[in-house]
């Protein structure tokens, strides 16, 4: 049996959940090896997860990406790897239905880098590839005897494809220049720090918040589960005791199905399965089983200690005990997230830092290097990168500003929306996590305008929209897009002083302007996508009181008014939260105006309170009002509790606009 002692080892993807448990375990158990650990903190990354090897003096932690040739090719250098144990990769099979190409990139790209690094510095004495048990394909129902080592290869999906085809470049990497690879195959594994996409950690946080257990088609999906110390100790094994060029199934004969794994679990909340258990559209493929034969693993000395029902008491103990751990997850716990739904990649602190300081921040007891952040004040860093569309508009002005003070990266696209190579070049160069859409046609100086320019207003409003999120689609991007209200008047249902608004669901009644004919074309057409948040702005004001586009600003100059209440949006309040709602990667549609209704009449006697006691006005009717435009106006009332239970600190409109907006700017005595 052939034997490795390694002296310095490098773990890949190890603020990860499986590798950072065999970090620990190692800088543990070997004091005099040397750990150094490389991960890019994507968003299912936590340093966190490494807290227990942060005092050791044989473990230095590297923020970087895998795909970074200079990078990996300084520190096998730099730092005498002789041993590399390759965890890093994209591993959820939904975000590959969503997003195949950055799978491609990370698992395929990724690992070409770090083998060609080895070959080029000559110095590796094992290659630990970390594959899965999902590159075998699915396993017949009827199967008594599971895939072994030699199986033959018939990957189902776009990660288990990436990552068969990692393989490849790993078998022939030893072939053809003899390195000293061995590849693993792994079944499912979950336990403590495990980010809530995979099943058990979402179903435990799930039934924590008394929220239903989504299960994808009839749960009748079978799956071998294995506690997460005993993966660290099979790796252990097979660092030690592996057989070069050897493959290792790391596996279990105890399946369950789906629908059991949930049960067990709403048992052990004392949840009732049947009243607890939703069932979910199934995705477009998924393996009704995975076999694992483990025999030549366990012929190396590893068994599996720990029994389902230890594990799964462990593992709800710790996540009831750590609820905040990964900070906000309602997008991993959808029934099916995708990529564009997660937080960017999380750069925590590590508990117990010196003067409470940042991850960032490179202690000399723990060898830490990690770029500093933009903020190191915050606790949690979303590794966020914006591409913004609007750039001469209001409110994409807006959002740059707001980008530059919060401290996120962005930049403003170059691209024509309705150009789609030039908006793919966009995404290209700039690699985004998020698009913001705030370019259109309002007309110049107002709606009046599209009514004679009606081909660029569906150029720009419906053409390009509808461009951007396929675009957006394509690439696996949450594009916010800035729309309007004005797709609704008063009517029957909702009469004028009710206080009955037009909800999200509600279809759009108002197509007296071309302007809202096209606004409300795309916004049925964007309901086909699922990549996109649409904000249904109305009547926007800011603090700006000198901006032609402010509302307030337009009324006050005019000769009349129509008073008549309206719902209207605040944006020094709603475009912060545009932000945030980014960052919370939610979607559909969102009545974007603060609760409540304000005339025009009451903003302009708030306009004289705060700002010209001599200021006067006078009304004209609808009627009245019709003489003068070209086309008629929207006027009416949304319902925005929707965003208000997403947002409970909202304001109400009156509050909103004296907060924000008259006393900012006041000039009396008030």
């Amino acid at each position: 049996m052939a034997t490795h002692s390694p002296k310095n080892i490098l773990i890949t993807g190890a603020a990860g959940f499986i590798a950072s448990h065999v970090a620990n375990r190692l800088v543990r158990n070997y004091p005099g090896y040397k750990i150094v650990v490389l991960d890019k903190l994507d968003y299912c990354s936590n340093l966190k997860n490494l807290l227990p090897s942060k005092p050791s003096p044989n473990f230095k932690f590297v923020k970087g990406d895998i795909g970074s040739a200079d990078l990996v090719n300084y520190l096998l250098i730099t730092e005498s790897i002789d041993t590399i144990m390759h965890f890093a990769a994209q591993t959820h099979v939904d975000n590959s239905f969503g997003n195949s190409f950055e799978f491609t990139k990370n698992n395929i790209y990724g690992t070409h880098v770090l083998l060609e690094a080895c070959k080029v510095t000559g110095q590796i004495r094992r290659f630990i590839h970390v594959s899965t048990d999902e590159v075998y394909g699915e396993t017949d129902e009827d199967a008594v005897v599971g895939n072994h080592e030699a199986s033959q290869l018939l990957p189902t999906n776009p990660y288990s494809a990436t990552k068969a085809g990692a393989e490849m470049l790993v078998m022939a990497y030893g072939r053809s220049y003899g390195l000293p690879v061995i590849t693993t195959r792994g079944n499912n594994v979950y336990g403590p720090n495990q980010f809530p996409e995979k099943l058990i950690p979402k179903f435990i946080l799930l039934a924590m918040r008394g929220q239903p257990l989504p299960i994808h088609g009839d749960g009748s999906n079978v799956r071998s589960y294995l506690y997460c110390e005993d993966v660290a100790e099979a790796f252990e094994v097979i660092l030690h005791k592996g057989e070069v060029g050897h493959v290792y199934n790391v596996g279990t004969k105890k399946e369950r199905r789906v629908i059991d794994v949930a049960e067990d679990i709403c048992r052990l909340f004392s949840r009732d399965a049947k009243a607890s258990i939703k069932y979910v559209d199934n995705r477009p493929f998924n393996d009704q089983r995975y076999f694992l034969d483990d025999e030549k693993l366990k012929n190396l000395g590893w068994s599996e200690r720990t029994t389902w029902e230890d594990g799964l008491k462990k593992t709800i103990e710790w996540y009831t005990k750590n609820p905040d751990w990964w900070g906000d997850v309602s997008g991993a716990l959808l029934p099916h997230p995708r990529m564009l739904m997660m937080p960017g990649g999380v750069e925590r602190h590590f508990e117990g830092s010196e003067e409470g300081k940042p991850a960032s921040y490179a202690s000399c007891n723990t060898k830490m290097i990690v770029p500093t952040s933009r903020n190191p004040g915050s606790l949690y860093q979303p590794s966020l990168k914006f591409l913004l569309y609007g750039r001469t508009g209001w409110i994409g002005g807006l959002l740059g500003q707001l980008c530059d003070k919060q401290g996120i990266a962005y930049a403003y696209g170059k691209g024509r929306l309705e150009d789609r190579a030039s908006l793919l070049a966009d995404i290209q160069n700039i690699k985004p996590t998020h698009v913001f859409n705030a370019a259109g046609v309002t007309g110049r100086p107002n709606v009046d305008w599209c009514e004679s320019h009606k081909t660029e207003t569906i150029r720009a409003n419906v053409a390009g929209t509808l461009t951007l999120a396929d675009v957006c689609r394509e690439h696996g991007l949450l594009m916010i897009n800035f729309a309007t209200g004005c797709i609704f008047e008063y009517d029957a249902k909702h009469p004028e002083g009710s206080g009955i608004g037009f909800k999200e669901e509600d279809k759009p009644n108002f197509i007296g302007s071309f302007y809202s004919k096209t606004k409300a074309m795309v916004e049925e057409l964007l309901n086909e996508y699922d990549n996109v948040c649409t904000l249904r702005v109305r009547m926007p004001i800011s603090s700006d009181l000198n901006n032609p586009r402010n509302f307030i600003t337009k009324i006050s100059c005019y000769n009349k008014v129509v008073n008549i209440p309206n719902s209207m949006t605040i944006l020094d309040e709603l475009l912060p939260i545009s932000i945030e709602m980014a960052k919370r990667n939610l979607k559909g549609i969102w009545n974007f105006t603060n609760p409540g209704v304000v005339s025009h009449n009451e903003i302009l006697e708030m306009y004289k309170k705060y700002m010209d006691p001599e200021f006067k006005w006078a009304n004209f009717t609808l009627e009245e009002q019709a003489k003068v435009i070209v086309a008629p106006r929207s006027n009416n009332e949304m319902d925005s509790s929707k965003l208000k239970k997403e947002f409970p600190e909202l304001l109400g409109i009156k509050e909103s606009l004296i907060k924000y907006v008259f006393e900012p700017n006041k000039k009396t005595s008030v």
